[in-house]
């Protein structure tokens, strides 16, 4: 079916996408990168675990509001399986994907950021010319409207937010409380549950912004010269990286964990990896956890996603 872009979804999505990428930095002084939540949840990380578990439920409830998600491209399980792990292993040697070091990153004008965004966006370009210039449907009119759930995703997007900022209030111990041992508890349990809730936001920001469709990410990276291209995304990037960088050099400055600034061949080339399976299927680790949540729903889709996120989790431990 032709699809043609959404600006006005996209845009207010990437809106939606800055606002928990800098609550998480606020609250909990945590970097918004999911193929890291990814990559640490796996060995125990429970602030990590409970983003996953956010970004999850964000897809059941995208689900339970929208039935089935978009079908994935006749790939075979052995194409899954290589762009899982393509992804997951440049995620773990470039440190970071498209949230990590797009949005976050890139609103912070970090050079390791800019380096790895132009890296996997060149060979993503790349790889979906190689294997999907002939196979995508020619975009349809624009459409400019919310789309039938769009106010309900953006509701939902900023409750999820909101209740990260009440539970910060709510289990901040009193002045009264000297016992070190509570305080800790509770800040453990705070600093957990703000993950749970700005990865919820996220993801039904995620959803409108549409980044959750690998048919239009694909149709991005064809670029304009092609009859299929979808301009949404850059909508997306118009509303997240001006918000996220105003907002960050206002009140974020200083809170970011110190990472090496250094550019190396371990980065550009997990850039590169990743690009290439990102451009095999047009999926990486957020869209891949909200959908999988979608699918969980709705009973659909279940195995390719699973095969893949599987993948994406051995490619990281490699």
């Amino acid at each position: 079916m032709a699809t043609g872009s959404t600006p006005l979804q996209s845009f207010l999505g990437g809106i939606g996408l800055a606002l928990p990428v800098h609550t998480l930095l606020m609250l909990n002084g945590s970097v918004f990168g999911i193929a890291g939540f990814l990559h640490r949840a796996v060995k125990g990380g429970m602030e990590d675990a409970a983003s996953v578990l956010g970004l999850l439920l964000g897809g059941i409830v995208v689900g339970a509001i929208e039935g089935p998600g978009p079908q994935m491209s006749e790939a075979s399980s052995s194409t899954m399986i290589a762009s899982g792990v393509l992804v997951g292993l440049g995620t773990k040697l470039s440190n970071g994907c498209t949230s990590g070091h797009m949005i976050c990153g890139l609103s912070r004008l970090s050079p390791r950021s800019i380096v790895a965004t132009a890296t996997f966006f060149i060979t993503g370009v790349l790889t979906t010319h190689v294997l999907h210039s002939s196979r995508l449907i020619a975009a349809g009119p624009a459409d400019y409207t919310l789309g039938d759930h769009g106010t309900t995703f953006m509701i939902g997007s900023s409750v999820s937010m909101l209740s990260a900022l009440v539970v910060q209030y709510l289990l901040s111990p009193p002045d009264s409380v000297d016992m070190p041992k509570i305080y800790d508890e509770t800040y453990s349990h705070r600093r957990i549950v703000t993950s749970f809730l700005t990865a919820v936001s996220f993801s039904l920001a995620l959803r409108l912004s549409n980044l959750t469709s690998p048919q239009r990410v694909l149709s991005f990276l064809i670029l304009p010269f092609n009859s299929s291209f979808d301009p949404s995304l850059a909508f997306l990037a118009v509303g997240a990286l001006p918000l996220a960088s105003a907002l960050y050099r206002k009140w974020g400055r200083g809170l970011c964990p110190k990472t090496s600034a250094k550019v190396d061949w371990r980065l550009v080339t997990g850039a590169a990896v990743f690009g290439v399976g990102w451009g095999m299927e047009g999926i990486c680790p957020g869209p891949g956890l909200v959908n999988f949540g979608r699918a969980l729903a709705t009973s659909s889709n279940i195995q390719p996603l699973a095969i893949w996120l599987v993948s994406v989790l051995v490619g990281g431990l490699l």
